[in-house]
């Protein structure tokens, strides 16, 4: 077949060549005597004649699992040539070897991660969605299918007991052991006499908006459905969602897969089945606005709940406010004695009898540095901030005509802190 394809396009007869072209691909995908995943090239002189889309090199980057037709197993170049295509496979093992690459679809992502989402019943309380990411029984999942985040307390005790059921049909007792309200998070630990399924997880911070994503989980109460969309914001902030509340500075990966109650817990997931996020909010009065807390910041509570049992949150009591040009060039506007600054942390509140008024700021500094690094966004000062209550902080801050201060803060612990 490839040899007369090869001879069809040396003809002058082009339509010919590409219904042949046309032909093989069908050829390929109906006999099923290869798994080879190729892409066809028709020459450019034929492209540019029959004013064809043609974009062969991201025929087999489509997540979407819709063009198997356009898969065979060599690849036609313009000067007539076949070539073999660079391909991978897995074997048994899971190890990556030369044949097959690996396809990147909903269908293949959702089974992988598939047998590791759960379907949790919490008694007296209701139903949400979780994931096992340790083979020994260790489940992430929402905090607020056990507690009432406003009051912050649970339903009965610490240790509530709940029910997963896994993708297999199998029942099994959990434990709810770490819990924190502020991001929403929650561990359970089951009790299994084999080893579990777990998800991988993956890496939020490398989220872009587009990305094609599914939510797992049991909306409703039907276990183990999944629901497809894109990323619709890789770094939303609470502050635009509820700027009347939520002092505590978050981000969320914005999504518009469908999600309704039951999906809370389960994960977020890319084309690689690696989890990205924690689905956990929706926005009933809107379709297509639903928020996930970021892998990379449940990696971070995850890992105080081994070092504290607890997510330790230090407390400066200074709201702030990241600048941009056009701040600064309002800020301005108002007074010539803003100083002349072109980036930076903007303090326009400070609470009284807080660490950050000991520490002597005031509303109207700019904060230039924190700890000896240089900072333009708020996350990177709680990044700095991490869990350290109680241990100094040097401060460099700029005021009123270009002055500028050196202040040393001390954070408090604070369970509603509003940094």
């Amino acid at each position: 077949m490839i040899h007369s394809l090869r001879k069809l396009l040396s003809t002058k007869d082009r339509i010919l060549a590409v219904a042949a072209a046309g032909s093989a691909m069908l050829y390929a995908t109906s006999t099923g005597r290869s798994k080879w995943t190729v892409v066809g090239s028709i020459p450019t002189t034929i492209r540019e004649s029959l004013l064809l889309p043609w974009k062969p090199k991201q025929w087999d980057q489509c997540p979407f699992g819709m063009l198997p037709m356009y898969c065979f197993s060599d690849v036609l170049v313009e000067d007539g040539s076949v070539s073999q295509l660079d391909t991978k496979k897995e074997d048994a093992s899971g190890v990556t070897i030369a044949g097959e690459r690996p396809e990147r679809t909903y269908a293949t992502a959702f089974a992988k991660v598939g047998p590791a989402v759960v379907h949790i019943h919490a008694p007296s309380r209701g139903h949400c969605a979780g994931t096992i990411i340790d083979k020994d029984g260790i489940v992430l999942t929402c905090a607020h299918a056990f507690v009432d985040l406003g009051l912050g307390t649970l339903v009965d005790s610490y240790e509530c007991k709940v029910y997963i059921t896994l993708q297999d049909g199998r029942r099994l007792e959990g434990t709810v052991v770490n819990l924190d309200v502020h991001s929403d998070i929650a561990i359970i630990k089951v009790d299994s006499d084999t080893p579990l399924p777990s998800a991988e997880l993956g890496c939020s911070s490398k989220v872009q908006p587009g990305e094609c994503v599914i939510a797992v989980g049991s909306p409703l109460s039907f276990k183990h459905t999944v629901t497809a969309g894109i990323v619709s914001c890789a770094a939303r902030k609470n502050s635009e969602m509820r700027q009347d509340g939520w002092r505590e500075y978050k981000e969320y990966i914005q999504t518009d897969c469908s999600i309704n109650p039951g999906n809370s817990g389960g994960p977020l997931v890319n084309m690689d089945g690696e989890v990205i996020a924690i689905n956990v909010r929706m926005i009933r009065a809107a379709d297509g606005l639903n928020f996930a807390v970021p892998i990379d910041s449940v990696t971070k509570v995850m890992d105080q709940f081994k070092k504290n049992g607890r997510v330790v949150r230090p407390w400066l009591g200074v709201k702030m406010i990241e600048l941009n040009d056009m701040i600064i060039s309002q800020l301005e506007e108002r007074g010539s004695a803003f100083p002349n600054v072109k980036k930076g942390i903007l303090v326009p509140m400070v609470t009284p009898r807080s660490p950050g008024e000991r520490a002597g700021f005031r509303p109207g500094d700019v904060v230039s540095k924190f700890d000896g690094r240089t900072v333009k966004t708020v996350k990177e000062i709680i990044e700095i901030v991490g869990d350290r209550v109680g241990e100094p902080l040097k401060v460099v801050v700029k005021r009123v005509n270009d002055e500028q201060v050196i202040l040393t803060v001390i954070p408090e612990e604070s369970s509603d802190p509003d940094m």
